[in-house]
């Protein structure tokens, strides 16, 4: 899984961005506030400039009627003096004095698009466009001899009023420049604008950290979630000082839910081995399939097992706990995993899982092997301190004597290794783990042979060869070739001698029956049977056993059979 970045605010997850939903709110409600003002202070400002059009309209018609009457006060005058140009001057500049923007202009105009005369504002002869004049001229035979106009001119858009002096004989109109009109609703709409976005920024970053206080458990939700997926583990949310609200109810809810699923997984771990759990967490499902793989098999069995449990009852279950708890554990420090349990017997398989065994699979359950015996001495060991305890008040009765014999455990181990069955068996509805084939078997012969050569752990040539060179802890030394029961082959098998609790005296009479055990493959049992009674090891009574007054086999191969698993 590629690791988590945080950059900023944003959490990365690979090559997703996971933006804060605290973020997300402050930029919706935003965006939708600026839409709201922009909107409603548009609206406003439109019916404003609707207002502010009908109010130039009411000042510029009163403006026109004040040069209406003017006019026809002139034209008085004209009909008087005659002095047409006079008269008209003085219409346009008494027209000059009431306009407010210099974009103002007064004009007299005749049908035929002649001026009669003109204010300062207006700068050429023919103001307007003959398609406009025309619909005033065709207005006015229909009776309609004033009204409102908006009308282009090459200095901009107009709005203007007009009103027919049939004195004159002209149109007289007053026009104002849009641009003019609109300057001071622009200026506040521009004002509004500065400060609706002065407010949404102060408005964004109060939200912004007063919901960040809000959803501050939205955060710590987020961050123990990313948590648990980068180290694929389920753990609790810290909710401590949390408000009573739903966020806080989903992080008590995902807790309670979390507790339940570890709780699942500890008893699922329990009942399944270790790689399948963690095949399971990582890929989220566990099916039918296994392979070939090359692994070492360790087989361990307690010796006298049926008289213990005539003699313990129902008490063997707390010894088989106390053994299998110290056994168990062992296992899973050297990396093995508990492939089953059937009553007083164990079966571990080494190398199934890379990410759990890390040295040598064959070393690592050797070392087991060996701890195996020490942890089933301890537990000897204080069965005896018990028992001295017992005695040092009082004899034991013959019902305890039965129960502390019964009680002093001790085991065999058996290991071979090669190519088996390893994987998932059974069905959709119940599946177990499971490890398949002849070296599975051999080890389970071999641990079998821990009580015929009385040896502690016997293991195959397949580990003794994985091992050596390895480590010198270890001295390995042949025992027998032996054909187990339903094989045609010899299997050479050996005992792991432990160099550092071993004296030179073990050693050299190891030595000894190595010498003598090859008199005995070579069939020279006279020399064998003196080399193995020299010895006091164990397992040189079994030899003595079978060469003891007894000729060569006919047809001899150095290969001893069983004859029971």
């Amino acid at each position: 899984m590629e690791r988590d970045k945080k950059r900023g605010l944003f959490q990365k997850i690979g090559d997703t961005s996971i933006v804060p939903i605290s973020t997300k709110i402050v930029i919706i409600v935003s965006v939708l506030l600026l839409i709201s003002n922009f909107a409603t202070n548009y609206l406003t400002i439109s019916l404003v400039r609707r207002e502010t059009m009908e109010m130039n309209s009411r000042l510029l018609s009163r403006e026109l009627k004040e040069i209406y009457i003017n006019a026809g006060n002139q034209y008085q005058i004209f009909l008087f003096s005659g002095n047409k140009q006079e008269v008209t001057d003085f219409i346009a500049r008494a027209a000059e004095k009431s306009m407010a923007h210099p974009g103002s202009w007064a004009v007299g105009v005749f049908p035929s698009g002649e001026l009669l005369f003109k204010t300062a504002g207006a700068t050429t002869e023919r103001l307007l466009d003959k398609k406009l004049l025309g619909e005033i001229v065709e207005a006015k035979k229909n009776g309609i001899d004033e009204g409102s106009r908006f009308f282009d001119t090459p200095n901009g858009e107009y709005f203007g009023v007009y009103k027919y002096h049939e004195d004159w004989g002209v149109f007289l109109i007053r026009a104002d420049l849009m641009a003019d009109l609109m300057r001071e609703s622009n200026k506040v709409f521009k004002r509004i604008v500065i400060i609706i976005v002065a407010l949404t920024v102060v408005f964004m970053t109060v939200s912004f950290f007063a919901l960040l206080r809000i959803l501050r458990f939205v955060q710590v939700i987020s961050r123990s979630l990313y948590d648990m997926q980068q180290k694929q583990e389920l753990t609790l949310i810290d909710m401590k000082e949390a408000p009573a609200d739903d966020i806080t109810y989903l992080g008590v809810s995902f807790n309670s839910l979390a507790s339940s699923i570890n709780n699942l997984l500890g008893i699922f771990r329990k009942f399944a081995s270790r790689d399948v759990v963690n095949k399971a967490y990582r890929d989220r499902t566990v099916n039918l399939e296994g392979e070939q793989r090359e692994l070492t098999v360790l087989f361990t069995d307690i010796r006298s097992f049926t008289n213990m449990t005539e003699t313990l009852g129902n008490d063997i279950i707390d010894l088989l706990n106390l053994h299998y708890n110290s056994a168990i554990r062992i296992i899973h420090n050297k990396g093995g995993i508990v492939g089953s349990i059937i009553g007083d017997a164990l079966l571990a398989v080494y190398g199934a899982d890379e990410e759990i065994t890390k040295q040598n699979k064959s070393l690592a359950a050797l070392l087991s092997a060996w701890d195996l015996q020490d942890a089933a001495s301890e537990l000897r060991n204080g069965m005896l301190e018990s028992r001295k305890v017992i005695e040092s008040s009082r004899s034991l009765t013959p019902r305890e004597e039965e129960v502390f014999k019964a009680v002093m455990l001790a085991i065999g181990v058996g290991i071979d290794g090669g190519t088996v069955f390893y994987g998932t068996i059974g069905s959709n509805e119940r599946m177990t783990n499971t490890v398949i084939g002849d070296n599975v078997n051999s080890a389970s012969r071999i641990e079998g042979l821990t009580r015929v050569y009385q040896l502690p752990v016997i293991v195959s040539e397949y580990v003794k060869n994985e091992i050596e060179g390895q480590t010198d802890r270890f001295r390995f030394f042949e025992i027998d070739t032996v054909q187990v029961k339903g094989k045609t082959k010899g299997k050479k098998v050996f005992f792991p001698l432990v160099l550092d609790r071993s004296g030179d005296k073990e050693i050299v009479e190891w030595e000894s029956f190595e010498k003598a055990l090859f008199h005995y493959y070579d069939g020279n049992w006279d020399a064998a049977r003196a080399g193995f009674n020299s010895l006091t090891i164990p397992v040189a009574e079994v030899f003595k056993q079978r060469v003891e007054r007894r000729e060569v086999p006919e047809g001899w191969n150095g290969i001893w059979t069983m004859t029971n698993k």
